[in-house]
């Protein structure tokens, strides 16, 4: 990736420090949001912000599909239950993506080898998605909706925004992500008990609805 920066010489390369902070903080977003990710990565690339942004990031229907899925999921996660279930869904996608966009970020830039840059990219998103995860069922224990949307927002913007960082200064990214990434682990054995809650209404929930379906027999022929 290209850092935006003006000297004499012109644009200064990531490669010249190392892509390894890039690939870091990309794989924590990934892990929160993966189709911003990738929707933002292109858009940058295809904007001329950058140079080494990998084409299939900026091709028109990788970036028509992010945005449909980033739109998708940004409705889900706002919804108490759907989010947790959309969670469950991206609990491969996300790890995947990160992988993904790390290994294109490291053959870019050339300073990183493409399956290190994916382990890195993949198990850092893997993690930032097990925090996610957590969070939205220990919140999905409060009765009002209003939660949902007010952490959903902000991890929409806190993405937006280290992602962007991470493209003009990655260093500073790396850091606040893996601040982020401590804090949230921290935050999981706090709310572990709120999590053991949602999961047991959950299980209570299927339970009721197996009953409920056992109870109506089957249909008069």
């Amino acid at each position: 990736m290209l850092i935006p920066t003006r000297t004499g010489c012109g644009l200064v390369t990531i490669a010249s420090v190392s892509v390894l902070p890039l690939v870091f903080t990309s794989g924590w977003a990934s892990g929160v949001n993966a189709y911003a990710v990738v929707l933002l990565l292109g858009l940058f690339g295809a904007a001329g912000l950058t140079d080494e942004v990998p084409e299939s990031l900026q091709r028109t229907d990788v970036l028509s599909a992010a945005g449909v899925l980033f739109l998708c999921e940004a409705v889900a996660d706002k919804i108490p239950y759907v989010d947790s279930a959309w969670d469950s869904v991206h609990t491969v996608i996300r790890p995947v993506a990160g992988a993904v966009v790390a290994a294109l970020l490291a053959g870019e830039s050339g300073s990183l080898p493409e399956l290190a840059a994916g382990a890195v990219g993949g198990t850092t998103a893997l993690m930032s998605h097990l925090v996610k995860a957590g969070t939205r069922m220990a919140v999905n224990t409060s009765p009002e909706p209003f939660s949902n949307i007010a952490v959903s927002t902000a991890e929409d913007l806190g993405v937006a925004g280290i992602v962007t960082l991470a493209l003009f200064h990655p260093l500073p990214a790396a850091i606040i992500a893996a601040t982020l990434l401590a804090l949230g682990l921290v935050i999981l054995v706090f709310l572990a008990s709120r999590i053991r809650r949602f999961l047991r209404r959950r299980a209570q929930r299927r339970e009721e609805r197996r009953v409920a379906a056992g109870l109506q027999g089957p249909p008069p022929r």
